[in-house]
């Protein structure tokens, strides 16, 4: 890709989104190291169609379907390198701001569920780019969000969950 035009805007859309995505990849992979790897991949792509990205009226939700499918593409290649069974890296819970006991919780949910609550409540997706994102209907994410929630008001309590909204 040339460079020039349009650089700035991205630069600085970067700068605002990537921080995000790394954070919700480091939630639902349970590894820093991998969501890195995978938001500096898809920003990668992103800059290399930067004339249809910049286009886009959802280019976050773009950016964070690239992420999350080269994430999946990694743990694909891992699973198949790696037969004995890793250690979750909780490395990623310091990008977990708003409260770390709440995204703990919401580590140990089933995968589609941390998936959906990751994409919905970090990464700000709606309930359809989450169902497009996952490859799901807009029905399924919307009950995973209703299970997860009444799994994560059982583990800290619907008082706490309240307060977290």
């Amino acid at each position: 890709m040339e460079h020039g035009a349009g650089d700035e805007e991205f630069i600085a859309w970067y700068a605002e989104a990537a921080r995000e995505v790394v954070a919700s990849l480091a939630l639902l992979a349970r590894d820093l190291s991998a969501a890195e790897e995978a938001t500096a991949e898809a920003f990668i792509r992103a800059y290399a169609r930067w004339p249809q990205v910049r286009g886009m009226e959802r280019r976050n939700a773009w950016v964070f379907t690239v992420a999350l499918n080269e994430l999946r593409s990694t743990k694909r290649r891992r699973r198949r390198e790696v037969l004995a069974p890793q250690p979750v890296d909780r490395a990623w819970l310091p990008l977990a701001t708003h409260d770390p006991e709440l995204w703990a919780a919401v580590a140990d949910l089933p995968e589609r569920a941390r998936h959906v609550v990751v994409l919905r409540y970090v990464a700000d997706l709606t309930e359809a780019d989450i169902a497009a994102t996952l490859g799901v209907t807009r029905g399924t994410v919307a009950t995973l969000l209703s299970r997860a929630r009444r799994t994560l008001a059982a583990a800290l309590g619907e008082d706490y969950l309240e307060t977290c909204r």
